[in-house]
């Protein structure tokens, strides 16, 4: 049998621990499990940015692994927790919309709301559910413990999706909805909504930055200049070779992006 894999997802940064603690506790249910850690600096609270990086990743992970994702506000308020099944997968975490665009309805087995708690630690803590809910629970799906004994079957979950994309004849508008490491704006806009326009001949304009065409690659301009790309996501993204299009641009999340022919 493959060893058991548990994917992790959070915004704790590495400087507290808080990472190391959830590993521990994977390890101490279950030894045999691989972990792998799929990110840990997303922006803070920012459940769009982390259900975009987990949606990205799960594509390229082998069928059954388990996801563990905590980008969790409302950590110790009413906000549930819980488990889904898909085709692809088992995704564990807060019921704030978190997981919802990696696992979307139409790939979804079952969904259940985390209330056992055999499978949690205690005392339970109210800042720190990453520990004492989603690590135990993954580490004890990963020993082959039902699905069903974590919790009821739930039939709706909260959702989130991405800002629509406005169309026109020859244009259409978007918005930011990332921005990664280097500092490249990621927008809403696909591949898919550009294919009736010519990459050749796009005007594209976002505050004070106006970039004519797409290329293929990030060398395809000078040091310095910026450029737009269809990114690994299948998005439109704008960066500055070696440098920061947010920076220099002044670009923040959510700033609307046009597209013209």
């Amino acid at each position: 049998m493959r060893r058991p894999l548990i994917a992790l997802l959070t915004d704790f940064g590495w400087r507290d621990g808080f990472v190391g603690v959830m590993k521990g506790v994977i390890l101490g249910i279950n030894p045999e499990v691989h972990i792998v850690d799929l990110s840990h600096e997303i922006p803070p609270q920012d459940i769009l940015a982390g259900a975009l990086v987990l949606r990205s990743a799960v594509p390229f992970f082998p069928p059954g692994t388990i996801y563990v994702a905590v980008v969790d506000p409302g950590v110790g308020s009413k906000r549930r927790a819980i488990l889904i099944e898909t085709q692809r997968g088992f995704f564990i975490g807060p019921d704030n919309g978190l997981l919802s665009i990696a696992a979307p309805l139409e790939t979804t087995r079952r969904m259940v709301h985390l209330v056992n708690p055999a499978y949690f630690l205690a005392p339970l803590s109210r800042t720190f559910h990453g520990r004492d809910v989603f690590a135990p629970v993954a580490a004890h799906l990963s020993r082959g413990v039902a699905v069903s004994q974590f919790g009821p079957v739930i039939s709706e979950i909260e959702r989130i999706s991405l800002p629509a994309v406005k169309r026109g004849e020859t244009s259409m508008t978007g918005r930011v909805i990332y921005i990664d490491h280097f500092g490249n704006v990621v927008t809403n806009i696909s591949e898919a909504d550009l294919r009736p326009f010519s990459k050749e001949r796009l005007f594209i304009s976002m505050g004070a930055m106006h970039i004519s065409g797409i290329v293929d690659t990030y060398a395809a301009v000078e040091v310095g200049a910026p450029a737009a790309l269809i990114n690994s996501w299948g998005m439109l993204e704008i960066a500055v070779r070696d440098g920061s299009a947010a920076r220099q641009f002044g670009i923040p999340v959510g700033c609307e992006v046009r597209v013209a022919s």
